[in-house]
C-alpha cells in the first residue's frame, strides 16, 4: 500500500549520525499532545532531521492521543534514532492491545482512526505488552 505521508528528502549526513534516544514522561493531561509534538519537533530539528517532522508529529499525536483516551494514568513518549530509522513509541498503563478499525469504517468514523493513520503513514508499527503494566505501541519512519 502506498504511503500517504512523506518522510523523504533527507541528506546524507544523517546516515552517519550516532544513535540517540529521548523519553518524555507525560501526565494524563490533554496538553501533553501539544507538548509531545513540540518536543519531537525540537529534537528532530536539533539532530538535523527536519524532513521527518511532519510525518513524525502526526504519528506521535495519534499515539499520545490513544494513550490519553484509553487510560487514566500517565504515559511516556520515546523517540529513538538508529540506522536511519526513527522509532516513535508510547507507553501507557492499559494492557489492552490496539485494534485497527477497518479502513472502510474508519473513513466515516469520528474516532477510532488512529491506528489506521499509523498504518498508512509509518513504515512499520507494532506493540507489545509490558511485564509490569500496560503496553508499548511503536511505529517507524525510515529516512530516505
Amino acid at each position: 500500500m502506498p504511503k500517504t505521508c512523506s518522510s523523504n528528502g533527507g541528506g546524507e549526513a544523517e546516515s552517519f549520525a550516532e544513535p540517540w534516544e529521548y523519553t518524555l514522561y507525560i501526565p494524563h493531561d490533554l496538553r501533553a499532545v501539544t507538548i509531545g509534538r513540540r518536543t519531537l519537533r525540537l529534537i528532530l530539528n536539533a539532530h538535523g532531521l527536519p524532513h521527518l517532522t511532519e510525518a513524525a508529529e502526526l504519528l506521535a499525536t495519534e499515539l499520545i492521543s490513544n494513550a490519553l483516551r484509553h487510560t487514566k494514568g500517565p504515559a511516556a513518549l520515546r523517540l529513538r534514532w538508529a540506522r536511519n530509522v526513527l522509532r516513535i513509541g508510547v507507553w501507557d498503563a492499559d494492557p489492552t492491545p490496539p485494534e485497527p478499525t477497518p479502513l472502510a469504517v474508519a473513513a466515516y468514523a469520528e474516532e477510532g482512526r488512529g491506528i489506521g493513520i499509523i498504518q498508512s503513514c509509518a513504515d512499520g508499527w507494532g506493540w507489545y505488552p509490558l511485564t509490569d503494566a500496560g503496553k508499548y505501541v511503536w511505529c517507524e519512519l525510515r529516512a530516505a
